[in-house]
């Protein structure tokens, strides 16, 4: 089986976009504001060093989605769910916009 990473991507992407609740905060609200970023493993962190609940709650949840998606994505393409989340971990931080943030290599925060 051959992988497709743009198509996997595109389609992780737009699954995570029409799963997502409504939120008192929106994801995009709360990556421009700087209380959340991505990671390099696929998943969303918490900038902040006092998030609030819903912030948490916001992370936890489409961290959630993200891992059943991901688990999902890597069996139909025949890879390890790791590979999967660093293959779209990878992809996220590059589409982050400028003045997001995403986590470098040695753990930090760094606005892109």
């Amino acid at each position: 089986m051959t992988f497709k990473p743009y198509r996997t991507f595109a389609a992780t992407l737009l699954a995570l976009l029409l799963s997502l609740p409504a939120f008192a905060l929106s994801l995009d609200d709360a990556k421009t504001q700087g209380l959340i970023g991505e990671r390099s493993t696929g998943y969303l962190g918490v900038v902040t060093t006092s998030p609030s609940a819903d912030v948490t709650r916001l992370v936890q949840q489409v961290n959630a989605k993200r891992r059943e998606l991901y688990q999902q994505k890597a069996a139909s393409a025949g890879v390890s769910v790791e590979v999967m989340e660093l293959r779209t971990g990878q992809r996220l931080q590059e589409r982050t916009p400028a003045g997001e943030y995403i986590q470098d290599a040695n753990g930090r925060w760094v606005r892109k």
